[in-house]
């Protein structure tokens, strides 16, 4: 049960360790993207602040160059809606697997760049000029945004994997309101749970990032295997969701 249950239906802990388990991949992946490339991959943020330097460095090329880079986050999210949210407001049957079998492909393609899959990007670690690792952004960008999307629907909008701020913002907000609460029990016990997801995110990713680094460090592009596994078990756990969803109906 990795993609069946929403915050507000108080899914059970498998549910919860499997979107833990997508944070940490994007730790991982963010790790991997930084370290091969000098730029974060799994937020759009950093993106638009390259942007406004190499606009204001008189560099315009590279400023267009690399405000495109997250139009593949954009097109990840967008397939992702196209093939979980669209089906389900039309009351058909999500593709969670081929999202996140799309998301393993790109990261696995990630992984072979730095052989001869694709385009030749390099030696791990030492690419400086945005044309060289140009690929390698844009499918760690589009892994991201395929991943993201496919979590946010299938969280009910109440979870991102790929990027803290707005968790940590949640966290605040939370904290506060268990000193609003602390005379309302179940209020209070429903925000303690919240908070303590809110917590486990973000150390996911951060162990995510740490893991992943390790990885990077030993493996240069192949690291990215690690990812590339996490996002096919995640497939596979999104093909038997919807195998089991699609036998429940026929029972009905």
């Amino acid at each position: 049960m990795m993609f069946r249950h929403q915050m507000s239906e108080r899914p059970p802990l498998i549910a919860v360790l499997h979107w833990h388990l997508l944070t940490f991949n994007a730790g991982c992946i963010n790790a991997g993207g930084f370290l091969a490339t000098g730029k974060f991959v799994s937020h759009v943020t950093g993106f638009a602040t390259f942007f406004g330097v190499d606009f204001v460095d008189d560099r315009p090329e590279s400023a267009l160059g690399i405000l495109s880079v997250p139009l593949f986050f954009l097109l990840g999210a967008f397939i992702s809606g196209m093939l979980i949210d669209r089906p389900i407001q039309l009351k058909k049957r999500p593709h969670f697997d081929y999202v996140m079998g799309l998301s393993a492909l790109c990261l696995f393609s990630a992984a072979g760049g730095g052989i001869v899959v694709l385009s030749h990007l390099g030696r791990f670690g030492e690419l400086i000029k945005l044309e060289q690792v140009y690929v390698l952004l844009a499918l760690l960008c589009l892994a991201c945004g395929l991943q993201n999307g496919a979590v946010t629907t299938s969280s009910g909008s109440t979870i991102r994997t790929t990027h803290l701020t707005g968790i940590t913002t949640d966290l605040g907000l939370g904290l506060a309101r268990l000193i609003t609460f602390r005379n309302n029990p179940n209020h209070f016990k429903r925000e303690t749970r919240s908070n303590l997801f809110r917590f486990g995110s973000i150390l996911a990713f951060v162990v995510g990032s740490a893991t992943g680094s390790w990885f990077f460090i030993k493996m240069g592009y192949r690291g990215f295997i690690i990812p590339g596994l996490i996002s096919t078990y995640a497939a596979w756990r999104g093909s038997q969701d919807k195998i089991a969803a699609h036998q429940e109906t026929s029972a009905v």
